[in-house]
């Protein structure tokens, strides 16, 4: 299996299972991630254990005025390794190779409350008051 389908199971099993409880099919998730992979400036990492993949993130960079801005679409861990420290690892491979790269902060939504809110809390990233919109200035 190539890591474009094993991130489409993987994208299914996790968002449809607690805490999100969402309803994503095979063919939406797909043309949800086929989308972000061909979004220009595209820059996306999958994580393997024992080469089986455990999480992957994703999102596309935007030139502002206040210099180059990073969007994080998705990030993707198996529920049966949360908190184990992979999440960390794909977003500070990522946050390490955008600072290498000129971008100046990164940005993405998540839900209020809950275990994704806690998690870029702790990792430094600050609560738009208007909406839940998170950033971090590299």
């Amino acid at each position: 299996m190539d890591s474009f389908e094993e991130c489409i199971d993987l994208y299914i099993k996790v968002f449809n299972s607690a805490p999100w409880g969402e309803n994503w099919s095979y063919e939406v998730a797909k043309e949800r991630l086929d989308d972000l992979y061909h979004t220009p400036k595209f820059v996306g990492y999958t994580l393997y254990n024992n080469d089986k993949l455990v999480g992957f993130i994703a999102g596309n960079q935007k030139r502002t005025p206040q210099g180059i801005v990073f969007y994080i679409a998705e990030l993707c861990i198996n529920s049966q390794v949360q908190g184990q420290g992979y999440g960390s690892l794909l977003l500070e491979s990522l946050e390490k190779e955008l600072k290498n790269n000129d971008v100046t902060s990164i940005h993405l939504l998540t839900s209020n409350g809950g275990l994704a809110e806690s998690f870029y809390l702790k990792k430094n990233y600050s609560i738009n008051k208007n909406r839940v919109v998170m950033n971090k200035s590299l």
